[in-house]
């Protein structure tokens, strides 16, 4: 069975200058057609990646000259990254680490991320839900406002003094000494970004919704005969099915929550850096101000390669826990 389907071999330069006239000819087309992405790739991606992993070497400012051989410092911003207190610290009686700051508002983005979702597309995939259509391009309509737009409409929102949020917790009775601060208190801070990003959770609901409905009715049909409940045919037929699309998620999310600044940079550097209390200090929002506002080049690169280890180390460890729980309809046992 396997050698019923071959795929077609990769070029080679012996198999290019074996190809017919036109064969070379449509391969010389194609090349034409992506060139503009190879070279997009090349200027864009790749040479400034090999860049920054030069400029880590170096002592370098945006003003110097990056071809001077005494910039040249070896392994001093990978030493200086190690020991630094505003990437690692996670003393409570100081200000977090950004590290630290980006973990501990994961551990509650991420959960609500997926699960939100989740529950959400469950409510619009059930039978008995009358208008799903309208509720399904409700839920998803927020994902498609500008992000900046959607930033700037939530810091209104969520004002202490005059946003809707705590004016109708004042209606409601809340003494106003009670009030959240939201993204001026450091205890209210992360809730609030909570709520921001579940604004923009459609995308999320959709994936897990499209992958709710591919699970076979069949599967469900077996479970009501065996006497399945509605949590038990969630547990044991539609989370496996749809293990995939929840693990496809997870792996955006937590490459996202690397990579969050932009909230942070739009709400709370009006005040300060970090404000509140250091707790909004990204590890992303520090890389980006140690490059484009102190133009610290070499430790800023120093910085980013760190966050792709980092980055590349977690989804690792994940792609390594996913045989454990992530079901393939088409794999084989």
């Amino acid at each position: 069975m396997e050698n019923l389907i071959r795929l077609p071999k990769t070029g080679s330069p012996e198999t290019i200058r074996n190809m017919g006239p036109l064969a070379r000819r449509e391969f010389r087309n194609g090349l034409l057609f992506i060139s503009p992405w190879i070279i997009g790739f090349l200027v864009f991606t790749l040479f400034p990646m090999l860049a920054t992993l030069v400029f880590s070497f170096m002592n370098l400012r945006l003003t110097d000259n990056p071809l001077d051989p005494s910039k040249f410092v070896g392994l001093h911003n990978y030493a200086a990254l190690l020991k630094d207190a505003q990437v690692w610290n996670i003393r409570p009686d100081s200000t977090p680490g950004s590290l630290w700051v980006t973990i501990r508002y994961g551990l509650i983005a991420i959960p609500v991320g997926i699960l939100l979702p989740m529950g959400i597309a469950l409510l619009v995939n059930n039978p008995a839900l009358k208008g799903q259509n309208f509720f399904r391009s409700m839920f998803y309509m927020p994902y498609i406002v500008p992000f900046v737009a959607s930033i700037f409409l939530w810091a209104g929102v969520l004002n202490p003094e005059f946003g809707w949020v705590n004016m109708t917790l004042l209606a409601l009775g809340v003494p106003r000494s009670d009030l959240p601060g939201w993204i001026n208190d450091i205890n209210w801070v992360y809730p609030a970004y909570v709520l921001l990003g579940i604004w923009g959770i459609g995308n999320a609901m959709l994936t897990m919704l499209a992958g709710m409905q591919a699970v076979p009715t069949d599967l469900y049909d077996a479970a009501k005969v065996d006497g399945a409940g509605s949590f038990a045919r969630f547990a044991y037929v539609t989370f496996p099915m749809i293990s995939p699309v929840v693990f496809y998620n997870l792996i955006l999310s937590v490459v996202a929550l690397f990579q969050y600044f932009l909230v942070p940079l739009a709400l709370n550097t009006g005040n300060a850096a970090g404000f509140p209390g250091g707790a909004t200090m990204f590890y992303n929002l520090y890389l980006y101000r140690t490059f484009f506002v102190f133009q610290n080049m070499s430790y800023g690169s120093t910085l980013a390669w760190a966050l792709f280890i980092i980055i590349l180390i977690v989804t690792v460890a994940l792609f390594a826990t996913a045989r454990y729980w992530v079901y393939y309809a088409g794999e084989r046992q």
